[in-house]
């Protein structure tokens, strides 16, 4: 696969894990990924192949600097782990890296469930000191912002339902 760069980040939530993955791999990405640095904002959708949970589908992500990327799901072994491949890069990634992988597990523990998100650049060819540097640099810290809404929305859609305050 080529020389790689990877960064992690971590949530707790007060879910289950079944709940926090049904929850997480759905979620809106235009919601979720907003521009941070030279990384464009997830802005649109395209081509969705069925709803994201089953491994084989994909869809396209179109990104705030004009440039998209193809996502397909690998792995959707509910309730402890998702993974999909992004390729066909364009802009900034289409010529620093050859793909990438994301992967989502969820553990649990004593206060709900555990999310890592994990995310690895295979970089092409004389560009891995590149993506090095974007992944420390950028990236990293942009999981460490992106993946804290995503908690407090697993949480939210999670909760119990209030029950109506009776009338007097």
């Amino acid at each position: 696969m080529g020389i790689s760069a990877s960064a992690s980040a971590t949530a707790i939530v007060a879910a289950t894990p079944k709940r926090a993955w049904e929850i997480t791999g759905p979620v809106d990405p235009t919601a979720f990924y907003p521009k941070y640095g030279p990384l464009p904002a997830v802005v649109g959708v395209e081509d969705q192949t069925g709803s994201w949970d089953t491994v084989g589908r994909s869809r396209r992500l179109l990104l705030s600097d004009g440039g998209s990327v193809i996502e397909t799901i690998t792995h959707a072994d509910s309730p402890g782990y998702f993974a999909y491949e992004l390729t066909r890069f364009t802009k900034l990634f289409g010529v620093l890296v050859r793909n990438a992988r994301a992967e989502w597990s969820f553990e649990r523990v004593a206060d709900g469930t555990t999310i890592v998100w994990k995310y690895t650049f295979f970089g092409l060819p004389g560009r891995a000191w590149i993506v090095k540097l974007i992944v420390r640099l950028f990236w990293a810290p942009y999981m460490e912002r992106v993946l804290p809404p995503i908690a407090r929305e697993v949480e939210r859609v999670a909760a119990p339902p209030v029950p109506p305050t009776p009338q007097r």
